[in-house]
């Protein structure tokens, strides 16, 4: 775990507003997930979306992972960064036949989610070896933007129609090689977990999908955010996780690999994002706290009303007091906090926002014109890689591509 010291160190050395990534805690949560769940054929692909740091995917490929990508985008980045083709599932939706085109011609396993894309994949490719995204019929998630399963979704082929999938299939002579389904973000409920996977292995026969190499659960394993905020017990779902599978397999006839594509449960207790107080403003009823950073720099807290723990770095000791922790963006929404209880803040203290390794960054805009943070990724207790802030004129460059 890096330290309050080391932080401020850090903020010191390469200025704020800066992303701080602990790579052992990232790579710590990857093994956990092997621990937790003791299936011999596992497989982990890293929810891409979350964190594209080009030095914590490198990490992660090297401890084995494999990727999931959502845009053609993504996937050449996985590509480039050294993950292998058969290691990277694209699993996109609403897909565009040019975008279609582009990512099959790469060798990865493409991952379909509608009658309508499989239609034209079972014309334009005959005999090409792919995968069905199912939506489980459960709902479930930390909030009802990221839920991704049940009648309000648009997500994934409905369970009744799985036939009627076999059928367009063969008539291209499409290898069916894996079945998918992901339930949401941040699931509230074991049950969910469970209740999804009995749903998509009950329509996993051996008659209907014969050739099967895989069937792949998702990810959306919750992380907690809160400082009350119990842990699930993933050693015991992930028990009845291996029990459940090892029965699918028995009953279908042969050892499929186990797919998971966890996101927030890798990267997001990794990341850190330190700003500094530049403004102390007494608001009537309200302690305005103004930093350095804005929204499109952490975007959770004013899109989903998340809530991410802040820390005071410089001022551990001081005594409690109310603050709204606000940002340097034109927006009266532009909170990382209301009315939270913190050490007393100074101007020129340094605050930590914690949980922020996953959607952070990642989601971050330059609204306002406002370059996104420095990034820095620790490995081992030494700064592994450094990847700097643009300059506003750099980010004015762009704009005008010069």
């Amino acid at each position: 775990m890096i330290s309050n010291t080391r932080y401020i160190e850090l903020a010191r050395t390469y200025g704020t507003p800066l992303f701080v990534y602990d790579a052992d805690l990232m790579l710590e949560r990857y093994n956990d997930l092997f621990r937790f769940i003791p299936h011999e054929k596992l497989n982990i692909h890293y929810a891409l979306k979350a964190n594209y740091n080009p030095a914590l995917l490198t990490i992660l490929r090297d401890a084995g992972a494999g990727i999931d990508a959502v845009s053609p985008g993504e996937v050449v980045l996985a590509l480039e960064l050294g993950f292998a083709p058969e290691k990277i599932i694209y699993t996109a939706n609403n897909m565009t036949d040019a975008e279609f085109d582009r990512v099959m011609k790469t060798g990865v396993t493409v991952n379909i989610g509608s009658l309508s894309r499989l239609k034209k994949c079972a014309a334009n490719y005959p005999g090409a070896r792919i995968c069905l995204r199912f939506n489980p019929d459960v709902c479930d998630g930390d909030n009802v933007m990221t839920m991704t399963g049940g009648d309000l979704t648009k997500f994934g082929i409905l369970l009744t129609d799985a036939d009627e999938a076999k059928k367009i299939a063969d008539s291209g002579n499409l290898h069916i090689v894996g079945l998918h389904e992901h339930t949401g973000s941040g699931l509230q409920h074991a049950e969910s977990v469970l209740k999804s996977m009995d749903n998509l292995m009950a329509i996993a026969t051996k008659e209907r999908f014969s050739e099967l190499e895989f069937l792949d659960f998702g990810g959306g394993f919750k992380v907690p955010y809160k400082e009350d905020e119990p842990r699930i017990d993933y050693v015991a779902m992930g028990k009845q996780i291996t029990e459940k599978f090892d029965g699918f397999c028995k009953n279908y006839g042969k050892e499929l690999l186990m797919r998971f594509e966890p996101g927030k449960f890798l990267s997001a207790e990794c990341g850190t994002l330190i700003m500094e107080v530049n403004t102390i403003k007494h608001n009537r009823s309200r302690v305005i706290a103004g930093c350095n950073s804005g929204f499109p720099q952490l975007i959770r807290p004013v899109l989903y009303c998340a809530y991410h723990r802040i820390e005071n770095l410089t001022n551990p000791d001081g005594e409690e007091k109310l603050y709204d922790v606000c940002g340097n963006i034109c927006e009266t929404g532009d909170r990382f906090a209301e009315q939270r209880s913190l050490p007393e803040i100074r101007e020129y203290d340094l605050l930590a926002v914690k949980n922020a390794g996953a959607y952070c960054y990642s989601m971050g805009s330059v609204y306002n014109l406002r370059p996104m943070p420095a990034e820095v990724v620790v490995h081992n207790g030494n700064v592994a890689d450094f990847r700097p802030a643009l300059t506003d004129q750099e980010l004015v460059a762009q704009i005008l591509r010069k």
